[in-house]
Order: structure tokens, then sequence, then C-alpha cells
């Protein structure tokens, strides 16, 4: 296979959920033939997803980056197992589980870094497990950025059916939101989901602004930070459109197809649209970081871990996104 393929490398997610069993499903998808694949995890992870999945893939062993020829085939498998064969129970956390997958995603950051490796798409990870494991950030996104070494800001995107959204605002008390909407933070993710956006595929993105008061009236905050921040992207050449009410912000945007993303000020009045619309289609998309990294939007669904009853389309969602957008930058 041609080196001038994108090198991706595929994170199983935690041993305890549907990650290995919807990794393994994915292998066997069509589109992962289009990149270079490096499958980084324990060996007898990936066996126990293929054997709830009731798939097999034709993968090649290494033990470390250097060992992969992609003149050789498009797939590979790093085993970080190092000659321990680890057991993991399902529906359950610790601090074995958070440590594995710990290993795996800071060798993936690792090969990002040296440009081994050009996108990155992981299995849900579980947040207790990682802490257990080790992990001392508030989530992987700050993990990921502290990693790679990024010093601008970076975001979360959630995204269903190619609609992107983006916040001003996440993890923090409803009542400290009104001291974070200013016209300076709010062209932050403005600007970053546009930038995103193009990388995968839209031209023009329409950027929707969302209110941050009942029908954008009942506040000062629309007058003097959302407003001047709409035109101020304007200014740059921003397709941005705005302030939208929340109540009616996904009809609009979304429904009627009359934006390709949305900036709102807080958490919820976007996870709530986004969810009510597609909760089982979502993908998280760590945004401003150098290399495209993505995940379904999903968690570790311990409920159904193991039963194959696990939905392959936010993960090959999260995959599609993952290629297109490290294509796109490499064209750039």
């Amino acid at each position: 296979m041609s080196q001038k393929k994108i090198n991706i490398a595929l994170l199983l997610g935690d041993p305890s959920g549907i990650g290995p069993e919807l990794v393994s499903k994915l292998l066997n998808k069509k589109i992962t033939n289009n990149a270079n694949i490096v499958v980084i995890g324990e060996k007898n992870i990936l066996e126990g997803g293929n054997k709830i999945s009731g798939s097999s893939q034709n993968l090649k062993y290494v033990d470390n980056f250097d060992q992969i020829n992609f003149e050789e085939g498009n797939k590979f498998f790093l085993d970080i197992s190092n000659g321990k064969n680890h057991s993991y129970k399902l529906s359950e956390c610790s601090k074995e589980f958070g440590e594995s997958v710990l290993s795996a995603l800071n060798l993936a950051l690792e090969l990002a870094k040296e440009n081994k490796i050009h996108a990155i798409n992981f299995g849900p990870f579980n947040k207790t497990s990682l802490k257990l494991g080790g992990n001392k950030y508030s989530d992987e996104l700050h993990l990921m950025a502290e990693k790679l070494e990024v010093k601008d800001f970076f975001c979360e995107f959630n995204v269903i059916d190619n609609f992107w959204t983006a916040r001003v605002t996440s993890h923090i008390p409803i009542k400290e939101v009104p001291d974070h909407v200013k016209k300076e933070k709010i062209m932050k993710p403005i600007k970053l989901i546009n930038e995103a956006m193009k990388l995968n595929g839209i031209k023009v993105p329409r950027v929707a602004v969302q209110a941050l008061n009942p029908h954008a009236e009942f506040g000062t905050e629309e007058k003097d930070e959302i407003i001047p921040a709409i035109e101020e992207a304007k200014k740059l050449g921003i397709n941005a459109d705005g302030p939208l009410p929340c109540d009616t912000s996904f009809i609009t945007a979304y429904k009627n197809k009359n934006h390709d993303c949305i900036v709102g000020m807080y958490h919820d009045a976007l996870q709530s649209g986004l969810k009510a619309f597609g909760f089982d289609r979502g993908v998280t998309v760590q945004g401003g970081l150098p290399v495209p990294i993505t995940t379904p939007a999903h968690g570790t669904a311990f409920d159904i871990a193991g039963k194959n009853e696990a939905n392959i389309e936010p993960t090959l969602n999260s995959f599609k996104i993952a290629l297109t957008m490290a294509e796109n930058k490499n064209k750039a």
C-alpha cells in the first residue's frame, strides 16, 4: 500500500466497555482501506472484541512503529502488551483498565508529535478508570492538549449528521456562565469551528451563534458581547449569523438546514438540542489540536458491553471525520 495514504491510529477504548467490539467491526469496513491503519493496544483486548463481534481481521502484528512497512499492507496492530496477558472483566471500572488506555493513548500522541500518525480515532474511554489509572487532567482533551504542547485555544466539538457544535463555556456552574460571555471569548470557538469545518470539507461554513438569554432579549449580553463578536467574525470573512434564541436554534440551524454549525454560550444549551436530535449518532471531535482526534460521543455502555448490540454508526462516522480532516490538512 502507498505511504501517500493518511496514517490513522485506532485505539480500542476502555477494555471493559463496547470499544473493542466496535473497533473490531470498524476494521472490516471498506473505508478503512483508504488509510494506513495502526491499531494500538493489547492483543487480547482486540481478540475479546473479535469474540463478541464475531469478526476477524488480517492484521500484521508489530512491537514498535519502526517495524511497520506500509508497502506490505495497510493494517497493523502495534501490541503494547509487553509479554503480559491481562484479563479484563466487562462492565466495571478499574485502575488496570485506565492504565491500559493511557498507555495506548500516550503512545499514539507521541507518534503524532513525530508526524508518524496523522489522525487518531478512539473507542470510548471511561473517565473513572482513566482517573484510577493516573489521569490527572479534568478530561482526555486536556491531557491530549498538554501532551501535544498546545498553547492556543482548544475545545470539544460535538457532531451529528455532520452538523457541528462548539461552546464558549463547558463544565462550569451555570451561575458563572455570564462572567465568561465576553466578545473575545466568544470569538475563539467561532474562529476554531470555522477552520475545523473547512478541514472537514465545508468551504464556507455557515456559523450560527446562540443567544444567552431567553428569546435573545431578556438581558444585555447579546447587545454588549455576542452581537459585537458576530460582527467581528464577519469582518474576518466568517459567515456568522445570530444570535439565535436557544429554544429554537436547533430547529432553525439543524432541522431546517440553515446553518452548518452552532456556537453556544454554555454546555446544556447545545447538548440538550444535539442529543435530542441524534444521541445515537453523535461524534466528538477534539478541536484545536495539531492532529484530528475523534471518537463516538456515547460512553462505554456497560449495560450492553459484551452483547454485540453496540451501534457501529457513531464509530464509523467518527472515523470518516478523522480521515477527511487529516486528508484535507495534508493537502493544505
